[in-house]
């Protein structure tokens, strides 16, 4: 391949590499997970409740990860200008997006025929398939091998069973 060829084949692969951070969608589907295990003494109208639950807090973290990384130690000195403040937002954006299936899940709950402990136990089984799911998506745009792919998966496939064993002990 000519130099030419070759620098725009590393070029692609950087691109790909630089598109590939799903850490934001990693990290929100852990936080649903965990918002769900987390919610107990849920009022009157508890589906409600835990959609919101989980949409909020995803918006705050979400905040809070904009803030630390406009905020951080690095812009410290120097005041961030708008376009910054928009692609750091852009960036954290998936943490927000990662709480929406788990809500979905709690939603549509009644339709499949679940009470109020079975769609908990839907939204987090949701969460933690977007938690393995992401990690995967994102090891293999990185251009990652199979087997680190398939060790990325499993690392947040034992987080997730980590988190639901947590919801089963304190369930019970």
């Amino acid at each position: 391949m000519p130099a030419s060829g070759r620098a725009r084949a590393r070029e692609r692969r950087t691109e790909r590499r630089a598109h590939a951070d799903y850490t934001g969608a990693v990290y929100g589907s852990m936080l649903a997970a965990s918002v769900v295990v987390g919610a107990s003494g849920l009022g009157e109208h508890p589906r409600l409740e835990l959609v919101l639950l989980l949409l909020l807090t995803s918006l705050v973290f979400w905040i809070g990860h904009v803030h630390a990384k406009l905020f951080g130690a690095h812009l410290a000195e120097r005041r961030p200008d708008p376009s910054a403040v928009l692609r750091v937002c852009r960036e954290e954006w998936p943490i927000v997006e990662a709480a929406v299936p788990p809500a979905l899940a709690v939603a549509v709950s009644p339709l499949l025929g679940l009470g109020v402990v079975g769609a908990g136990w839907l939204a987090v089984a949701v969460a933690v398939a977007g938690q393995v799911g992401w990690s995967a998506v994102g090891a293999r745009q990185a251009g990652a091998p199979a087997r680190v792919v398939a060790g990325s998966a499993a690392v947040n496939a034992l987080l997730g069973l980590a988190i639901i064993s947590f919801k089963a002990v304190v369930s019970h």
